[in-house]
């Protein structure tokens, strides 16, 4: 078969994806095998690929590969996540493009509305992933609302409730007034803003004078209810007991004491709101003060405020600055920075709010899943995110779960005609429960009322590993027992609290196990600037368009050569093209074996065998460092090692050796072997560029139908002997000597040499050397050669006649270089030697190594010396 020129993998990339498909590679089903199970973080059903996508579902692609090549029953779920908040946005939007307002339709006519846009958009990024090669088992694809994980929600919900877990109650919660709904502690991202700090003066009531606040929200002044001081605060000594006026509306409110004051922030005195400041409402709840809310749900003022009503409350702030001023109450105004709350999804500034929700009480289900990662039974990698998920464990505050929205798991409590509440799993069992409850055994579902929130979505989404396999409402299933505890979970470190964290809660609380052994913690990805990507910036590239040009397994490659776990990746697109040139180098070595003409009547060459020998045992050593790599989840460092092993072991260096003379054949025995260790190769590469390397497998032989390199089994590290990889890497310092002499005086590679050696070398390897170096001879001298050029490797020292070709003006330049190089290294060495702590507390074996260095060093130096004087 002719092989191409070039690999095109336009053409490779759709042809052998389709191939996997079409023989159901990917599927998994329980059977006497190991299981390998990894579950996406299900992305957004409103998501489309970005770079983070791309290296998340690399890692997973790449471990899963790997795993299904060692002969497990490789199964990664895909999914999507319906994302409450965006969906509904997404909606939201789509309908008033279209003319449509959201309050004028039934719930019933906009979830209708949602569902066919879930079916018409949604689910985007699952076509997506396939151009990236992610070998995922399609069949077993999941969506949060499916009827099952649906169930599987309702059913946890109820069963928390039932063991007073979840609770009902008024709370101040984080309020985004654009998605009109509460948001958890966890969804809220602090940023440093420049802001104003505002003096204001508070009349007294019934007598002269006045107390002056300072505050960063002036238009929250008109929900006040009290003005608060310390109570050891000498300067407000006159005003314990007494009343001042709030601003422009003139309400009366008393001045309180309380030793939450900060005497030392603004003036002292501080205004209470006990609606909108989680700590003033605190301080209300405890001096049992009015509570007024003066914020409809999307942030513009209502009735209650008095003035400004139906405005926004940024609108708000500039227009009551200027009323202050003119009535004069503004004292002064101050440039100040604080942090301000802003939604994550929406990116608003969050409002703080009272407001009637459900909880889910945190601390005791939190207590296991704590002590399981401490213990290791959950393995964090990198570990040092261990410290991160023990400070927030340990602090962990009750879970606003519900939302203020119509798309997602509706909350399945039903209120009663004559007050009260059942929370039940179906329409069925709540109008029993109400029956029972009220005594009244008439009343029917259309009696009851539902509540019109739905949970928030990561309620259903800490239940992924285990719904996706229905283990919540079937535990003993088959899939669930077979395939759970799962093994891997690839997730970003910012979502460590949001869903790693709960997911492995529930582990504990619904199977009394971890949900995952490992969970390998990516970066960020942002610019090789540092900077996060964003189309702000415009600096965020479109993966599709980067595969289209680099090549998917280009573009695996270069996001893998700079991601360290927990790392942030700095991406830099030089790298995705790294990664394409190194799927040409594995092309062309493939097509320059593939072109060798075999002559089955020729003899192997003694350096053919020599060099057959040397990789066998560079490749086994370097298949246990890979396999070390791989169980310390150090991929990087993986691909690497694989890189580093195909470009300078194999190409550079084995394919140089043993190819044959430009036109001449090569000896069966060496053309075999050396598809075998292409073979080997292909295999290790192929977790990494899955595609290139199935194109290479399916031309290295001829294959039947449904054979696939994805099936065949992962190459195992075979007995090597370290003295023959170490003994080849003297012959190549040896050949690389000959090549910088040839370099340096400029003599061509066709002229041959005489090579002359003092000092102690391995012979076995001269056939090597004779090729690779193009030498004419190899010879043994006890004396030292005068007119000559040398090098040294170890203590060997190795002559080259080049007659007229040496400079000796240079060639004693360079041996006296090498010579001060070799007196300041063996100065560092003695300088370790006679530290007497260093000699006492170092192992015997670093002590061992630092004499033969300054033994080597010294041989060296007394050989330079004694060259440096005989070309003098």
């Amino acid at each position: 078969m002719e092989i191409p020129a070039k690999y095109d993998p336009l053409l490779t990339e759709d042809k052998w994806y389709k191939y996997w498909m079409d023989n159901g590679f990917f599927h998994s089903d329980p059977d006497d095998r190991e299981p390998y199970t990894v579950v996406i973080p299900p992305p957004n059903v409103t998501g489309v690929l970005h770079m983070g996508h791309m290296l998340n579902n690399t890692i997973q692609d790449i471990l899963v590969r790997r795993a299904r090549m060692q002969g497990k029953n490789a199964c990664w779920v895909r999914g999507m996540d319906h994302a409450s908040i965006a969906t509904e946005a997404k909606v939201v939007a789509k309908l008033k493009s279209e003319g449509i307002d959201k309050n004028e339709l039934t719930r019933e006519e906009f979830l209708d509305h949602a569902w066919e846009w879930k079916e018409k958009h949604g689910g985007i990024i699952l076509g997506q992933l396939k151009k990236l090669g992610a070998s995922c088992d399609w069949k077993r694809t999941k969506f949060t609302m499916d009827d099952d994980m649906s169930e599987s929600v309702i059913r946890v919900f109820v069963d928390l409730y039932e063991k007073g877990l979840i609770y009902r109650g008024v709370r101040m919660v984080n309020w985004d007034p654009q998605a009109k709904t509460a948001v958890s502690d966890e969804e809220v991202n602090y940023k440093e803003v420049r802001s104003k700090l505002y003096y204001i003066r508070y009349n007294s009531d019934g007598e002269d004078g006045y107390v002056t606040i300072a505050t960063t929200r002036p238009e929250t002044i008109l929900g006040d209810t009290a003005v608060c001081v310390h109570p050891g605060d000498e300067r407000f000594k006159n005003l314990h007991g007494k009343k001042v006026f709030v601003p422009l509306i003139n309400r009366s409110v008393p001045i309180i004491l309380d030793e939450y004051v900060d005497r030392e922030f603004g003036t002292g005195a501080l205004k209470i709101t006990p609606a909108h400041d989680i700590n003033d409402y605190e301080i209300g709840d405890k001096h049992n003060l009015e509570v007024i809310d003066i914020f409809n749900d999307d942030g513009t003022l209502n009735e209650k405020a008095q003035l400004y009503i139906g405005e926004d409350r940024f609108a708000v702030r500039e227009k009551i600055v200027k009323d202050l001023e003119i009535a004069g109450h503004i004292v002064k105004i101050e440039d100040f920075i604080n942090k301000v709350g802003y939604s994550e999804r929406t990116d608003v500034a969050i409002e703080p709010k009272l407001s009637m929700q459900w909880f889910c009480k945190m601390t005791d289900i939190a207590k296991p899943a704590l002590e399981n990662v401490l213990n290791d039974n959950v393995r964090f990698h990198p570990p040092k995110f261990k410290n991160t998920y023990k400070h927030w464990m340990e602090n962990v505050k009750d879970w606003c779960v519900s939302r203020q929205l119509w798309w997602g798991h509706r909350i399945p409590a039903y209120y009663l005609p004559d007050g009260g509440f059942v929370v039940a799993e179906t329409t069925e069992n709540a109008v029993a429960l109400a029956r029972e409850k009220s005594g009244n055994k008439e009343l029917t579902i259309d009696d009851l009322r539902q509540d019109e929130d739905v949970l928030d979505t990561w309620f259903s989404s800490w239940l992924w590993p285990i719904s996706v396999f229905n283990g919540i409402n079937e535990p003993e299933n088959e899939d669930y027992n077979y395939y759970c505890p799962t093994n891997d979970l690839v997730t970003g470190h910012d979502i460590i609290f949001f869903w790693v964290a709960r997911m492995i809660i529930t582990g504990y609380e619904y199977r009394k196990a971890q949900p995952f052994r490992n969970v390998y913690f990516t970066g960020m990805v942002r610019d090789k600037h540092g900077r996060k990507m964003s189309k702000q910036l415009g600096n965020s590239p479109d993966p599709i368009e980067l595969m289209k040009k680099y090549g998917a397994d280009g573009v695996r490659v270069g996001m893998l050569l700079c991601s360290p776990a927990g790392g942030d990746l700095l991406f830099d697109e030089s790298l995705t093209e790294q990664g394409r040139n190194f799927g040409n180098k594995i092309w062309n070595a493939f097509r320059l074996v593939k072109s060798w003409e075999i002559d089955e009547k020729i003899e192997q060459p003694e350096s053919s065998k020599k060099t057959i020998e040397w990789f066998k045992n560079i490749l086994n050593h370097e298949i246990e460092n890979i396999n070390n790599l791989y169980e310390k989840f150090r991929l990087s460092e993986a691909l690497m090692a694989v890189y580093k092993l195909f470009w300078d072991e194999f190409s550079a260096w084995y394919l140089e050796l043993v190819k044959p003379v430009y036109t001449k054949p090569v000896d069966k025995k060496t053309y075999k072997q050396t598809l075998e260790f292409f073979d080997i190769l292909v295999k290790l590469l192929h977790p990494f560029m899955p595609f290139i390397t199935e194109e290479i497998w399916q031309l290295i032989d001829d294959r039947k139908t449904g054979e696939s390199l994805m099936v065949e089994k992962m190459p195992d590290s075979e007995s090597y002997d370290e003295n023959i990889v170490a003994a080849f890497e003297r012959v190549k310092e040896i050949i690389s000597g000959v090549r910088n002499v040839r370099n340096e005086n400029g003599i061509a590679q066709k002229e041959q040499l005489n090579l002359k050696i003092k000092g102690k070398y391995n012979k076995e390897y001269n056939s090597c050397i004779l090729k690779m170096a193009n030498l004419s001879s190899i010879d043994e001298t006890k004396t030292k050669i005068d007119g000559v050029v040398s090098f040294m490797v170890k203590s060997a020292e190795f002559y080259i006649e080049i007659g007229n070709w040496v400079n000796v003006e240079e060639e004693l330049k360079k041996l006296t270089e090498e010579l001060e190089y070799n007196k300041g290294f063996l100065t560092s060495v003695m300088k370790k030697l006679s530290n007497e702590r260093f000699v006492q507390n170092a192992p015997e074996k670093v002590i061992s190594m630092e004499k033969q260095k300054r033994d080597d060093a010294e041989a060296k130096i007394k050989v330079l010396e004694e060259r440096i004087e005989h070309l003098k």
